[in-house]
This record gives C-alpha cells, structure tokens and sequence, in this order.
C-alpha cells in the first residue's frame, strides 16, 4: 500500500494532567467475526454468552481465595479490571471458575535426570520418570521446557547394562510421540521446548535434527550458549564438548579423556566451525533458537537459591525445576487517548494504566492459590517463590495510534517508557501485597537486591521498601506472545511487545458440517483508523509491519525494553530472504552484545519453503473420458504384452521439487503407443514406458529406476492408474516433499506436498498423462507457474502443515504457531 508521512510527528502528552482517568479503551464500532468466533471456541463455557459472562466467571474465581469479606470488593474489582484491559493468558480465560481439573498456569519447566526410571544421582527425576511428569502437566492444560544436557551422551558408558547410552536426542523423539499423542485439557496439543547446552557432546546432532522435516515437530528447540562460548568464538578459539558420564570403550579409543575438575572430554572442535552450524541452521530451518545462560543466571533475582537452564516453549520464562508460567497481558491500546491525532494531541494514559498493572498483579497472585497443580513438585516451587509474569499486548499498535514508528528512536523510546512504569508499578504492588499477605518465603533481601540482579536496578525508593517489608513475588513480569488472547479479547491488536504481521488478510475456517466460511480479518489500529476517517489506502509511514522492517529494528526493540522486564521477551525476529548470511550471523553477537536473554529468528527460504503467493492459473486439466466401445473393451486396460519394435512417441519432462536437503531436479520420460478406441478409426494415446535418461541414477536415486520399470509393467498390464494411486500414498521418514500447486476453492493456488519423493513422482506422472490426454502436440505447463501477488495480502510462507486448512504454510510468528494461508492460530497465548 502507499505510504504518506502525515500526522507522524504529533506531539506526545508525556505527563498526563490529574484528573480522573477516562475509561482505557478505544473501541471500534463492533466486534470483528474472528474475535467472537475465538472467544466462541476457546474461552466461552457452557451456559456463558458473550465475554461479560466470562469475565464475571474469572473475576469470582481470583477472588474466592480472599479473606471472606472481602471477596466481593476484589470480584468487583477483578472485573473492573479485565474490562479495562488487564486480561489473564488464555488458561486463566479459559479455564478459571470452571469444574474441569485444568491447570490456569500456561508453561512448566521439567527436570530430566540422567537415568531411566527413580532419580538420579543428583536427585533429578529419570527420564521415563519425567516423561510421566510431562503428559500429566500436557494432559492438564500447560506446556512443558526441559535440559535434556544431563542425559549422558551417545557411546557414553551405562555400567548397569555393559552398554552404550543412545544419547539425548533419542529421548526427545520419545517425549515429542507422546506430545503428539496426549491432548491437553481444552482439546490442545501440549508444547515443548527442547534445551541442550552448548558444551553437550551431542550438541551438533542436537542443532540438526530438524533440518529433517517431520522430526520434532512437537518441540521448539533452543542451544543454550555460555559467554565463555561466545568469546570462543569471537577469538577463533578451541572448544571442548564434555560430560559427566564417563565415555565407553570406542570414545576413548578416539581420545576421550578426563579434565581436572572431573569432566570427561568427549571431542575438541573449534567454536567458530560450531557457531557456523547453528547459525547456517537457524539461517535455513528458523531453528535452534539461542539461550545465553550467563545472562538469565545473572540477573536471576534468586540466583542465589536456584539455577536456570531451561524457558518455557515461547521462551520468555526462564525458569528453574519445576518453575511455571502464571501469565496476565494488560492491553496497551486501550490507554492511548486521542488515537492517530485525529481529535487532539495523542498520548499514553500512564496513571490509567499503573492502575490496572497493581491490580493486575494480585489478580495473578491469586491464580497461584486457584489453579489446580498438575504435580505437587509445581505447587511448592510456586508457593516458594510466587513467581508471576505481568505482560502486555498491542505495542505495535500502541505506537502506530501514538504516530510512533516501531522501529525508530522515538518508538523505541516510548515502548521502554511504558515498560518502566509496567515495572515499577507491579514491584510496588508486590511490596505493597508483601505487608498484607506476607513475602514469598526463599525471600532473603541482601542477596535478593545483590549487585548485578534485576532487582539491583530498582529505583532507590522501592528497593528500600523491599528491604522493609519484603517482597510477595520473586518475580513479576513477562512479555509473552498473546495470540488467541489478542484476537478473542483485544480485537486483533498486535501481539506481545511485536509489530502487527498483516494489516488484513482472508481467513478460511473450516466449519463442524464440513463446509467453508471465509472473512476479513483486520489488524486494531488499521481498522481503528479506517473507522476514525483515515484513508488505509495511503497509511502513515508509522504504519510498519514486522515484514517491512530491518532485522535490526526487531533487535533494537528488544533492547530496548528488556532493562525493565524480569525475566525474558518472546519475539520473532523476521529476517527477508535475502538478508545476507554473514549478516544474519552478526544479529546473534548484536543480542549477546545488548544483554538479551535469547533470540530467535525466521527467514523464508527455498529449503523452508519461499514466499508463495497466489495466482489465477488454471489446474491441470483431467483426462479427457474416451467413448465407450459397444463391448466392455477399454484401451486404457487391456493387457499389452510387450513393447513394439521400433521408435515411440515420448515426452520427456523436468521435474523439480523441494525436500529437506533442497533443491532436487529429475528428467523422467514417457513412451506412449497409440491404441484404438473401438470408435471408428480413432485413437489415444496410452503411456505404456517410463524410464529416467542415464546417468541420473546414483545410489539414492536407484529408487526410481526401480520404480520406472515396476510402472512400466503396470502401464502395459492395463492397471496403471491403480499403481499411480498406490504410489501417491507412499511415505518417508524425511518429510514432505514440495511439488507443484493446487488450486483453491476461491481460485488461488497453494504448493502441494507429498509425503515422499515418490508420492511426488506419482504426482509428476499423472500430471504429464492428463496434458497429454488434452494436448496431443504436449505443450506442458510447467507445475510451478508465476505466481501474482493478490494486493493487500500478507505473503503465504511454506511450514509445518496446518490443522485448519492442511497448508504446509504455518511458521513460527510471534512465538506462536501461525498459519499464513489460513490465518489459524495454533496453541500459544
């Protein structure tokens, strides 16, 4: 769309005059249909009707564990405040108030210990163990991180059985069946997220395992990186894979040795080479993920009484054992005044908004002593440390209605402005809940306000009522990815702390009959600004999607607002396809430089799949039907027992598709006889020979030569259709295979995905029977046409395949699973 740079420079109302503030809301003139059908299928119970009947639900939840009398004065009080804009995270929506045994925490964090069943030596559950621990807390609603760097590496020594340890990455295939096996409470797949640390002797099997599609695809999955990693790196140093477990026999044959602080050396490689392999994985795949550790155990507010290894699935709760999510966003675009300039100076309700926050923070507070607690370990490390996660959604909206760029100084400068008062209001409020109801009891103040911890950075004012009174919550605040929340409760505001992905896209929703609805779905602030008489065909230059800006932009903003949050930020950094390797590389040095506590990328890609947009192209025509004989005589499937002598006609096709490994090309040949109808003198053409052109077939290709003479039997035996059919059902372990297009109902085409390089050879087959059928003189299209971009639509980008429309279009967006053919939200928010 074209931009112009009107209202952009409005001044902000940086100190709101006092006075009582006005209610925080901008609404719209009515609910769009993807927030009431959200709120239908996620979050409305039976007998509830609209969202007051769900916020009433919540608020006399959070209230029940109040002192009696005064129960009624917080259920008033919640609810005041859920209508304002202080929501909970979508287990608290969804579950609070109701009789299902449902935990209202989101994410958990696991231990698994280095053994097979009981504990292991240092007291960590064995892995079948923790197995167990992990579907009942997926049977209950949350999602589950784990370290998996305690488990002994592959060739180490198993004593007890004379054998070799098959490593970690061959537990996590275990955890990731039984991921895809429990549904959690509210009909949702559990997710996980998957650690290993950097020195982990697996590790490089570890950072590879999903460049094989299909492989994890219940995990996301993270390396957890030290700062003496990353000056490896930067110095071109050696670096030492090590483990406790002593390796077997074959290991230290090949140099396997014992360090003197009692590490077993697995192998030496330079960190360089190491870096090089996640960074070229996380280029091509979007993954793994990056943790710097030293940087989330030292600004640990309770590093003195517990280590972090792992974070939730969305990465923005580093937590310890056992550790959880108990999250709230507070919706920012309720508290813009005067939005987009249109009727006075825009401005951000600050006093409004510390209001809600305070608030915010008790009603989280209590949803520790409502939830149900899928295991008892969780319940007291909760009730030791009362961890709680204050966030916020719709900043990218919020600085648009502000006439702020997202990725310019002032944005920038705003947002961490906002996060300041986030952060000072909750540590108040938590001092404040602290004389009332008492600190979180691993409370100890010296170590706890210690030079280097969050805490530390407090002003001076609330660091001295922390010294006297305590504090309730060891932890306060969270910026997590929003998803279902935002689009149920906040009228599609951007997520999290992100930039909106889309202004508006078409979302097809399949219906219980079976049948299709399609409708607009619309970013807030775009549609806010339509409504308030903004021309959204010549948008403000602030109007700035996380597609259009630079990677860095992502970064600076992350920078930016981190110093006042806690724990940690879960944000996609969007990366072009283009964007330079080398460069690509410096933004993870640049999150380490700014003190980050991770990062995560994607960019689009041949091997992910690249931007895929929609065209008009007709589908590939089907056969033509031949006239019947007046006997049951068919060309197609009479038995022709040889070949005949002599040159045939042919067609030979190039044939190019995608699997995990990449760009792959084929030529294939077809031999066709012309056979008589029956029907006068007429004929058709029958493919009756297949074969490839020599020297195409190396070993992994060996298949197909097989495969050309087996059709070819077919072809002749009369039942060649049946054995295309056969092969289209093939599958592998490697994960799809991209070829060609199929067109959908409103004319658009998606790529198609075949479970096999076979099923993709069955497909390439049957494409080039049906043009010959239709075009004797065979002037084949190719199965990849130009694609024509539809104006106003975000890019469909190739993933994981979608549970709504069967697209293998969904990406990681926001820290959510995000379709971009369909517009479906995965579990997330």
């Amino acid at each position: 769309m074209e931009r112009k740079a009107g209202r952009q420079r409005i001044p902000i109302i940086q100190k709101p005059m006092k006075r009582e503030p006005s209610p925080p809301m901008n609404p719209t003139s009515s609910s769009q249909p993807i927030s009431l059908d959200v709120l239908r299928e996620k979050y409305l119970k039976p007998g509830e009707t609209n969202v007051e009947d769900l916020y009433r639900r919540v608020a006399h939840a959070l209230a029940s564990v109040e002192a009696p009398k005064l129960r009624q004065k917080y259920e008033e009080l919640f609810l005041a405040n859920l209508h304002a804009g202080a929501i909970g995270a979508g287990r608290i929506m969804s579950a609070a108030g109701t009789d299902i045994q449902a935990t209202l925490i989101n994410c958990f964090v696991q231990p698994v210990g280095d053994c097979i069943q009981g504990v292991d030596d240092e007291g960590f559950p064995g892995i079948y163990e923790a197995l167990r621990e992990a579907a009942e807390t997926m049977r209950r609603g949350g999602g589950v991180g784990y370290d998996f760097s305690r488990i002994r590496p592959k060739g180490a020594q198993v004593k007890a059985t004379a054998s070799v340890a098959s490593g970690p990455c061959s537990y996590m295939n275990v955890f990731d069946q039984s991921c895809s096996t429990v549904e959690s409470a509210g009909a949702r797949r559990g997710a996980q997220m998957g650690v290993l640390r950097i020195d982990h002797p697996d590790v490089q099997e570890f950072i590879t395992a999903k460049r094989t599609p299909g492989r994890w695809n219940n995990f996301n999955v993270s390396v957890g990186v030290s700062d003496a990693f990353i000056e490896a790196v930067q110095h071109d140093r050696p670096w030492e894979l090590v483990h406790r477990a002593r390796p077997g026999t074959a290991a230290m044959a090949q140099g396997a040795h014992q360090r003197a602080d009692g590490q077993w050396v697995y192998a030496t490689v330079q960190a360089r080479a190491l870096w090089d392999i996640i960074m070229k994985s996380a280029y091509d795949f979007a993954e793994p993920g990056i943790l710097f550790l030293d940087h989330i155990n030292e600004d640990n507010n309770l590093n003195y009484c517990e280590a972090i290894a792992a974070t939730n699935p969305c990465g923005e709760q580093p937590l310890p054992s056992y550790g959880c999510c108990d999250l709230g966003p507070v919706i920012l675009t309720r508290f813009v005044r005067h939005p987009f300039g249109f009727d006075g100076l825009p401005s951000f309700d600050f006093e409004a908004f510390e209001k809600v926050v305070a608030l915010q923070v008790r009603a989280l507070d209590n949803v520790l002593d409502v939830t149900f607690w899928p295991l008892p370990q969780q319940r007291d490390e909760a009730m030791a440390k009362r961890r709680i996660g204050v966030g916020f959604t719709g900043m990218g909206n919020t600085l648009a209605m502000l006439c702020l760029r997202y990725d310019m100084q002032e944005g920038r400068a705003m947002a961490a402005r906002i996060a300041e008062a986030m952060r000072d209001a909750a540590y108040r409020a938590s001092v404040e809940l602290a004389r009332e109801k008492g600190a979180f009891p691993k409370f100890e103040a010296e170590p706890y306000l210690a030079a280097g911890t969050f805490a530390s950075r407090l002003p001076e004012s609330i660091k001295e009522a922390i010294r006297a009174n305590g504090i309730r919550n060891s932890h306060l605040l969270s910026i997590a990815p929003t998803g279902t929340v935002s689009l149920a409760f906040a009228d599609n505001a951007s997520n999290g702390i992100e930039p909106p992905f889309s202004w508006m896209y078409k979302r097809k929703k399949r219906e219980a009959d079976g049948s299709t609805s399609e409708y607009s779905v619309e970013d807030h602030a775009w549609r806010l600004y339509r409504e308030l008489g903004g021309d959204v065909n010549a948008l403000p230059d602030y109007f700035i999607s996380a597609l259009e800006m630079p990677a860095e932009g992502h970064i600076a903003m992350m920078e930016a607002v981190q110093p006042f949050v806690d724990t940690a930020i879960s944000k996609t950094v969007n990366i072009p396809a283009d964007y330079p390797y080398e460069d690509f590389k410096d933004l993870y040095l640049q999150a380490w430089r700014a003190r980050l506590k991770g990062l995560a990328t994607y960019r689009p890609n041949s091997i992910l799949g690249s931007v895929l947009e929609t065209h008009a192209a007709p589908a590939p025509a089907a056969p033509v039907a031949v006239p019947a004989a007046p006997s049951s005589f068919d060309p197609m499937r009479t038995v022709i027992e040889s070949r005949p002598k002599g040159g045939l006609s042919a067609v030979a096709e190039k044939v190019e598709y995608w699997t995990q490994e990449g760009h792959k090309t084929l030529y294939l040949i077809v031999s066709f006889l012309p056979v008589p109808t029956g029907v006068g003198n007429s004929t058709v053409d029958r493919a009756i020979e297949f074969f490839m052109p020599v020297g195409q077939s190396g070993e992994s290709q060996q298949w197909i030569t097989a495969s050309m003479r087996l059709l070819s039997l077919a072809a002749r035996g009369g039942f060649l259709e049946r054995a295309l059919s056969d092969m289209r059902k093939v599958a592998w372990d490697r994960g799809p295979v991209r070829l060609g297009t199929h067109q959908k109902d409103d004319g658009t085409r998606v790529p198609m995905w075949h479970d096999s390089e076979v099923a993709a050879m069955a497909y390439a087959i049957q494409n080039i029977l049906a043009r010959r059928v239709t075009d004797p003189v065979q002037q084949l299209l190719p199965l990849e046409e130009p694609a024509l971009p539809v104006s106003g639509m975000p890019p469909a980008m190739a993933g994981k395949k979608c549970t709504e429309c069967g697209a293998h279009a969904v990406i990681r967006k926001d820290g959510c699973d995000y379709c971009t053919q369909c517009g479906h939200l995965g579990s997330c928010g």
